[in-house]
């Protein structure tokens, strides 16, 4: 094997290993996201009880 085609065969295992790379960052980010998109929900559920919280402390007043 010349250098040419050595080099071609370690480009194309590093190509390899970075897609496999990419392919674990991108389930990452997607699990992230679904975590990120449960917690806004969560947040969103809270402002009406603390709304209601002043509203009822404001009437009993």
């Amino acid at each position: 094997m010349d250098k040419a085609e050595e080099a071609l065969v370690k480009i194309e295992m590093h190509e390899r290993e970075c897609a496999l790379r990419m392919k674990a960052i991108e389930t990452r980010l997607d699990s992230g996201a679904e975590q990120f998109k449960r917690q806004e929900r969560m947040l969103l559920a809270i402002y009406p009880f603390i709304l209601g919280s002043l509203v009822f402390v404001e009437y009993f007043r």
